[in-house]
Order: structure tokens, then sequence, then C-alpha cells
């Protein structure tokens, strides 16, 4: 699985504490190469990613390890994959059964200690559920292969009923949206406090 990210230090309209700590919205796509996107040099035109890639922060120099959890877990803990048993160590238990340690916290639960609101949308593929591991708001989209009509989605931990087919559900569309809404929310409801809006999308 290839996989690209985008951070971006938003500077919004907020007040008080928050200005000294910027809002952070973490985007990473499934199975995109790194030229892909225009701001990378690619042919696709992206102008909205290219925008905000110019005004955020790129990276230019990174590895991942090709694979879902892997890369994750060491995105949203800081640690090699290795460490976190989300990849293959002989005589550990490793891969998709190993449990992340306890001194392997996800960002978003040591952002929380200092101040900020954590929102996730779309793809989780980690151990636990996002708002046991520090979100406030999470709307998570376990059955990612099905991209019109899923099984299995989750709000804030909590199961939703199945999609039905034909109702016009775009996963990639579900997850904006939700992500637009929580940081809606966020605008009206606690604008005195800095986000932390991680948005995985699916494809």
């Amino acid at each position: 699985m290839r996989s690209i990210i985008f951070v971006l230090t938003v500077l919004g309209t907020v007040v008080g504490a928050a200005r000294e700590k910027p809002n952070v919205l973490l985007i990473m796509a499934d199975d995109m190469g790194f030229s892909d996107l225009g701001c990378y040099g690619g042919e696709i035109d992206t102008p909205y990613l290219n925008s905000l890639a110019k005004n955020g922060l790129r990276f230019t120099q990174f590895y991942n390890t090709g694979r879902c959890w892997p890369t994750r877990a060491s995105l949203l803990t800081g640690f090699y994959p290795q460490q976190v048993r989300r990849d293959t160590v002989p005589s550990l238990p490793t891969g998709g059964r190993g449990k992340r340690p306890e001194w392997a916290p996800l960002v978003a639960e040591t952002l929380r200690t200092l101040g900020y609101r954590c929102y996730h949308s779309g793809k989780w593929h980690l151990d636990g559920m996002p708002l046991e591991n520090g979100f406030h708001h999470s709307y998570y989209l376990r059955d990612q292969n099905r991209f019109f009509s899923p099984t299995i989605s989750y709000r804030d931990d909590k199961k939703l009923p199945p999609v039905k087919a034909g109702s016009g559900f775009y996963g990639t569309t579900v997850i904006a949206d939700n992500a637009i809404e929580m940081l809606e929310e966020h605008r009206l409801k606690q604008t005195n406090k800095p986000f932390f809006a991680y948005v995985a999308f699916t494809s």
C-alpha cells in the first residue's frame, strides 16, 4: 500500500491560548504515489491539494512501510512500526495481532493533554478505537473496501447501521463531510481551543 501524507498547520480565526498553538490538519490518502499530485510534480490537476500543500508543511524526504497498519501506527505514535508491535519481529507478538505498548500513545492522547480537541474521520486500521485513544469525535469507516455501501462503520465508537445499496453514499465524500462537520462544530463551540484533525481517506 502506497500512501501520501500532508501535515498542515492551519492558522485560523482562533482566540486566546489557541493563537499560541497551531491547528493541525493531517490528511492521509491510501494508494497514492509520491508524484501523483501536482504539488509533487504530477500531471494530475489537483489545485485544492496544491493550495493546502503550499500553505502547510510538505514532506519531501520520508519513508513509509508500504503497508497500511505499520505506516499508520508509525505516523500516529512517532515510533518505528517494529517498536510498537505493528510489523514483523521474530519472537514478539507483532503484525496485526500485536498490541501497541502503553508507552506509545497516539498523538491525539498527547495533544489532548496540551488542550487540543482531536478529531478523526475515515480509515483507522490501528488497535483499539479512536475515542479510547484520545480523539473527542470520530467517524470510522471500518469496511473501507466498500466505497458505496459499507456494512461496518462507527460514529464516536458506536456502530452505525449498514448503508443501503443505491443510497448515494460514497466513502470519500462521507469521510470529508464528517471531518468538515466536526471542524464546523469546533468553530462554533470550541473556538478557544486548538484542534488536531486526522482525515484518513480510503482511496
